[in-house]
């Protein structure tokens, strides 16, 4: 437990940014999950639409140091590919 004033503080402000890292990272999934399913579902317009509105998500949720910018990159990435093969594949 914390014993001074400023360690009580820190515990304070740690909980506060657990929560907001926390739900940030759902959103993040979300988005990701989104953009998974379009492909799943072979619908390349939509997913191309939801894979633009995921990678603002993504990049702002790297940039707040939430995820490190190679775990970003590494989404966007299997994203796109995954995109560009339905391409192939229809």
């Amino acid at each position: 437990m914390a014993n001074t004033a400023q360690a009580r503080k820190r515990a304070r402000q740690a909980l506060t940014a657990r929560a907001r890292n926390t739900s940030q990272h759902s959103h993040l999934r979300t988005a990701v999950k989104a953009v998974r399913k379009a492909v799943e579902a072979g619908d390349k317009a939509a997913a191309q639409k939801l894979f633009q509105d995921s990678m603002s998500v993504i990049d702002r949720i790297a940039d707040k140091n939430v995820v490190h910018k190679n775990t970003a990159a590494r989404y966007k990435s299997r994203l796109s590919a995954a995109i560009k093969a339905m391409g192939t594949a229809a």
